[in-house]
């Protein structure tokens, strides 16, 4: 989707991947500033412990402990996190909202804490709900303090503090991979747990329809899939590197044509 933006805009750049093993890491971020890349994304197992070879880390990369994007400017690397952003945006195009909502955020992994902060940032309620209880306690500590808020609660998952948290919510968010191929299944969350008053997105992008989303829609949700917060993601990082907002409907377009969707 990167290409396909260069592309468009006729810039001369191109996207490739790198595989960069752990303990290679510090070697392979030297190499960015020593052959003169524009700048990179960094996914897992990476995300956290590539702040440690940055020069400058944006203050919500440090607040949550990650980054996922790196541009050169000019010798000093500097890190972002765009995970918050693009789930905001593609939470918004799909008709959603984050501003005063009561918000259930499934998991509490590098994603899950990138949409509670963003979430929590702009108002949200947040119930962080996780099958690991204490990881969940340790994320809405974590984030309250970094916030200098009480907006996030943890909750068990597989319990009824969950079903009564997402009983109460207006909006589901799903980080964990329950019902991602080839599980596909499988569902995070009982279905009897939806209600007319929830939007539901699920980070899962294979397959587009979860069975999550495909219960929701069942019985009249608004739904969103990963597909927009890939997306958006990617078009924040690019125009970290760039300065240029690229053409994010043929950055989705690509994506879904590499996943042999049919346009």
């Amino acid at each position: 989707m990167q290409n396909t933006a260069f592309e468009a805009l006729s810039l001369d750049y191109v996207y490739v991947p790198f595989d960069v093993a752990p303990d290679d890491l510090q070697r392979g971020i030297d190499g960015i500033r020593a052959l003169g890349f524009a700048g990179a994304n960094i996914t897992i197992p990476h995300k956290e412990r590539v702040i440690d070879f940055l020069d400058w880390v944006s203050e919500e990369a440090r607040a949550i402990g990650s980054v996922n994007t790196i541009v050169n400017d000019e010798g000093i690397l500097k890190g972002y996190s765009t995970d918050g952003e693009g789930f905001m945006r593609a939470l918004e195009a799909a008709g959603g909202t984050a501003k005063g909502s009561q918000a259930v955020v499934l998991g509490a992994g590098g994603s899950a804490r990138a949409i509670v902060y963003a979430l929590a940032k702009a108002g949200a309620k947040v119930a962080v709900a996780n099958r690991t209880f204490s990881r969940a306690v340790e994320l809405a500590d974590f984030m309250n303090v970094v916030l200098g808020s009480e907006l996030i609660e943890p909750i068990a998952l597989q319990s009824e503090a969950a079903g009564e948290a997402v009983r109460s919510a207006n909006l589901l968010v799903n980080c964990t991979s329950v019902g991602m191929y080839p599980k596909v299944d499988c569902q995070p969350v009982p279905s009897e747990w939806l209600h007319k008053e929830l939007f539901i997105f699920d980070q899962i992008y294979n397959p587009l329809e979860t069975s999550l989303l495909r219960a929701a829609r069942a019985i009249g949700l608004q739904t969103a899939n990963g597909i927009g917060m890939l997306v958006y993601q990617g078009a924040s990082s690019f125009k970290i590197w760039t300065g240029m907002n690229p053409p994010t409907d043929a950055m989705e377009k690509a994506v879904l044509t590499k996943m042999g969707v049919v346009l």
